[in-house]
């Protein structure tokens, strides 16, 4: 079983940049799809971001497409999501993910297939 520790969150202004990071352990994760997932108080989680182990190919909210990005060090083990020109809509805690499946629709992810979540890290943009 893998368990996977986000780490990078913080209090930044409006256009500012953050990278968060997923640091997983138990096993290796060169083999799964993984992601981030965000949730605000009284809303259920959302999808932000994918990317597939077989070829790396990536999949995005269209809240966040051109502004976020996600990528991978399988030889660290390692998710990472570099968050740019970052809006007061983007607080939200961010859950990274281990993803039984890779779509290439962002509608086609739910948190109700999600298995292995980390325990969140918290984002606060301010205007």
């Amino acid at each position: 079983q893998v368990q996977l520790v986000e780490s990078g969150g913080g209090l930044v202004q409006a256009g500012d940049s953050l990278r968060l990071s997923c640091a997983a352990s138990g096993r290796t994760i060169s083999d799964k799809t993984m992601g981030w997932f965000r949730q605000t108080p009284g809303k259920e989680r959302e999808f932000v971001a994918a990317i597939s182990w077989i070829n790396y190919s990536t999949s995005y909210a269209d809240a966040v497409k051109g502004r976020f990005t996600i990528s991978r060090d399988n030889a660290k083990n390692t998710v990472y999501l570099q968050m740019n020109s970052l809006k007061p809509e983007d607080t939200a805690v961010y859950y990274c993910a281990a993803i039984s499946q890779y779509y290439s629709r962002s509608d086609y992810y739910t948190p109700r297939e999600i298995s292995t979540w980390g325990q969140g890290t918290q984002v606060t943009v301010s205007s």
